[in-house]
C-alpha cells in the first residue's frame, strides 16, 4: 500500500539527485515528519568518487572555513544519528597532520594556532612522528576536529534505505515534464508541494537553474596497497593520504578547471604519484584509480534557496570540495527556509546572482 500512497498522493519533496547533498536533505526532511520521494540516474559521480575529508582548517593557508564551528556543530549529530538508523559506520574520526616543509611554515602554525577562531581546531605543538616510510624532518601540525567519512557506503546505504521503502525512484528526470502551480508541482504521475534539485554538476542541464555559474572542478583520486606504511592518521602535504583499512590508502587529489568528464586521466594519475613519491619512501601497488566532477562555485559559496520566479522550486548545488561539511549545515538551512521563512545566509542564497542580474 505504501507504493500506492506515493505514486497517487501528493508528497512533500520531489528530490531529484541522491549524492551527498540529495541524502542530507532528504534525511533532514524525513526527521521533521515530511514526506519525500527521490529520483536518482546515477550519472554524476562526484559523491561516490569524494575522498570524504573533513577539516575545518584551510591547510594551504593555515586559514578559518567560513562558519566551521557552525558546520561542525551539526555535522557531529546528523552522521552519527544516520549511522545508528541505518546500521552502518561510515564516519572515522581521526587527526589530519599537516606535514612542514620548513621552519617558516612552523612558524606560520603557531601563528594561526593563536588565532581565536583557528584556535580549537590546531593543536599548537609541532609534533615529531616516527614514521619508518614518510619523513618529516619539520614535524607535523595536527588539526583536530577532522576525519573522513565514507560517502559511497553511506550514499548506497541511504538508497537502499529509500528503495525499500518505495522513495526511490531510479529514472533520469526529464525537466521539461515538470508542470509548476502556485500551490503544488506535478512531474508525470506524482504531485508534491516542493520539489529540490540537488544533482551536483548535473545542474548544467537542469533548465530552471542552469544559468548560475556552477563551474565543477574534475578531482583523481587512487587506491593504493602499502602493507608497510602502517599510518593512522590522515598525512597532508602535496596530496592527501588516507588509511581507509586492509592496508589500503586513498590518496588525492587532484584540480582541474577544464576538463568537465568523469574520466581518468594518465595526467591525473602521474601527477598523484608524483606528489607521493615525495611524501613516502615504501613500496606500493595502486588498485583503484577514480575521477568525478566536484560541483564547484567560481565565488566558492554553494548554491542554495528559492527560484526567483517560482516559489516552490528550489536548489541545493556547489558543495564542491568541502560537501562532508557543508553538506548537514545547508541542508538544514534550505529545509527551515522552506518551512519556517528563516532567511539563508546571504553568502549561500542564489540570490546573490539573481539581484547581480537585476541591476544589469
Amino acid at each position: 500500500m505504501m507504493g500506492v500512497f506515493y505514486f497517487c498522493s501528493m508528497v512533500d519533496y520531489l528530490i531529484v539527485g541522491s549524492g551527498l547533498a540529495g541524502v542530507c536533505f532528504a534525511e533532514f526532511a524525513l526527521q521533521s515528519g515530511k514526506t519525500i520521494l527521490v529520483f536518482e540516474n546515477d550519472s554524476q559521480p562526484s559523491s561516490m568518487v569524494a575522498g570524504g575529508l573533513y577539516n575545518p582548517v584551510v591547510l594551504k593557508r593555515f586559514s578559518e572555513i567560513w562558519k566551521a564551528q557552525e558546520q561542525l556543530d551539526i555535522a557531529s549529530v546528523f552522521y552519527p544519528r544516520l549511522e545508528q538508523k541505518l546500521g552502518v559506520t561510515f564516519d572515522f574520526p581521526m587527526p589530519i597532520l599537516r606535514k612542514f616543509a620548513s621552519v617558516e611554515e612552523q612558524n606560520n602554525w603557531f601563528v594561526a594556532a593563536d588565532k581565536p577562531k583557528l584556535s580549537a581546531f590546531l593543536n599548537p605543538k609541532v609534533l615529531h612522528y616516527d614514521y619508518d616510510y614518510c619523513p618529516a624532518p619539520y614535524g607535523f601540525g595536527e588539526v583536530l576536529h577532522s576525519g573522513y567519512l565514507d560517502i559511497q557506503k553511506m550514499v548506497l546505504s541511504y538508497r537502499e534505505y529509500l528503495k525499500e521503502r518505495e522513495f526511490l525512484v531510479n529514472d533520469s528526470f526529464a525537466y521539461d515534464s515538470l508542470e509548476i502551480n502556485n500551490e503544488f508541482v506535478s512531474y508525470k504521475e506524482h504531485k508534491a508541494k516542493h520539489i529540490v534539485f540537488a544533482e551536483g554538476f548535473g545542474l548544467h542541464q537542469n533548465s530552471y537553474f542552469n544559468d548560475l555559474p556552477l563551474d565543477g572542478t574534475k578531482g583523481e583520486l587512487l587506491h593504493i596497497k602499502a602493507p608497510e606504511l602502517q599510518l593512522k592518521e590522515i598525512i597532508k602535504s602535496g596530496v592527501f593520504i588516507l588509511p581507509v583499512g586492509n592496508e589500503i590508502y586513498k590518496v588525492g587529489a587532484t584540480y582541474n578547471w577544464s576538463d568537465k568528464t568523469n574520466l581518468p586521466t594518465k595526467e591525473g594519475k602521474e601527477e598523484l604519484l608524483e606528489k607521493l613519491n615525495e611524501l613516502i619512501t615504501c613500496e606500493y601497488e595502486v588498485v583503484e584509480h577514480l575521477a568525478g566532477v566536484r560541483p564547484t562555485v567560481k565565488d566558492r559559496r554553494p548554491l542554495v534557496g528559492t527560484h526567483y520566479q517560482y516559489n516552490n522550486v528550489h536548489l541545493l548545488n556547489g558543495l564542491g570540495t568541502r560537501g562532508v561539511m557543508l553538506g548537514p549545515f545547508l541542508a538544514q538551512s534550505l529545509l527551515r527556509h522552506i518551512e519556517e521563512g528563516l532567511p539563508l545566509d546571504k553568502e549561500i542564497n542564489i540570490e546573490r546572482y539573481y539581484k547581480k542580474r537585476a541591476k544589469s
